[in-house]
């Protein structure tokens, strides 16, 4: 294997009676972003914590940068760099602080981890307000920071977990030029996330992960393709009107999906005729139609497909 990439071949996982995994494959290639997609208890975190050797498969294997996570877990954890879900900076100290201390920790002198501060809080732009205690900073300035913390021991792979939680739209891209230009670097990413948005952006290819399987993987283009057709949207007047503009369509033979914090049933057109089907089935009962379009299936709409959204348990 490559030194740079990620290798997982056939990895499961139990905690008891629960199958976290049941034989899970994936690949990132050096320097390049993947996207690990799936809903709530899928397995991707599960995925994240054996590539940082804080879990053991029970079969299979992970390589990290040419590592066996179990074999050689320390080689591992010298290869990469984790950023969770929330930025894990010591507000009581400054930002410089905060970047000069975890140098120190990971081995560099005193003169040497107040250069690599100085030159990390250059990179993320950061200078401005490095003297000020980061417990001031603001949402999307803690994520730079803690950003800049990770890659202070220049690790080749770099795990994201949900990077934009929580960030304002102008942060979030931001923080979306600053992980392409680590990629441009050379650096390899493994981002996981519940935004189809921030995967389509960022990532090359997508792995999308359900009931602990893949369930699909490719570019999110091809899995867009997977759905075929277009998409029906219809914007309905009210939320109590979905229930009957489901069953009209369902009686069409026709597959809504309701999304009712819109209003909104949406439908893929796989079949001539499907368009017409639908604009009789509504018009025959009394529903108060809003809107009524066609479109190129989004990611978003790939994923529900794919993995039906069924899951809302904290992730595994």
């Amino acid at each position: 294997m490559n030194g740079g990439g990620i290798r997982v071949e056939a990895l499961t996982k139990r905690f008891g009676k629960v199958h976290a995994l049941r034989g899970v494959d994936l690949e990132v290639r050096p320097g390049t972003v993947l996207g690990l997609l799936g809903p709530n208890g899928a397995g991707k975190t599960t995925i994240v914590r054996i590539l940082s050797t804080l879990e053991r498969p029970d079969s299979g294997s992970a390589f990290v940068a040419g590592h066996d996570v179990v074999r050689h877990p320390h080689l591992v954890r010298k290869a990469i760099a984790v950023v969770g879900q929330y930025a894990t900076v010591d507000e009581s100290i400054s930002g410089r602080e905060n970047l000069y201390l975890v140098a120190r920790l990971l081995g560099l002198r005193p003169r040497q981890a107040r250069a690599r501060a100085d030159e990390m809080l250059e990179l993320f732009e950061l200078g401005a307000v490095g003297g000020r205690s980061a417990g001031g900073y603001s949402g999307g300035l803690r994520r730079r920071l803690d950003l800049a913390a990770s890659l202070i021991g220049r690790p080749g792979i770099l795990y994201l977990d949900e990077p934009s939680t929580g960030l304002d739209p102008h942060s979030r891209k931001e923080l979306w030029d600053l992980i392409r230009g680590m990629t441009h670097e050379g650096m390899t990413l493994l981002l996981t996330t519940q935004h189809m948005e921030e995967a389509e952006a960022l990532a090359g290819d997508v792995v999308v992960v359900d009931g602990g399987r893949v369930v699909a993987a490719g570019t999110p283009k091809e899995l867009r393709s997977r759905i075929g057709g277009q998409m029906l949207h219809v914007r309905l007047a009210a939320t109590t009107d979905l229930a009957a503009a489901r069953a009209a369509l369902r009686a069409a033979d026709l597959t809504p999906v309701a999304d009712a914090e819109e209003n909104v049933l949406r439908m893929t057109l796989t079949r001539d005729g499907d368009l017409t089907a639908a604009l009789k089935a509504l018009a025959g009962g009394d529903i108060v139609v809003t809107g009524f379009e066609t479109r190129t299936p989004s990611l978003d709409e790939a994923f529900l497909a794919l993995t039906g959204a069924h899951g809302d348990e904290e992730d595994l």
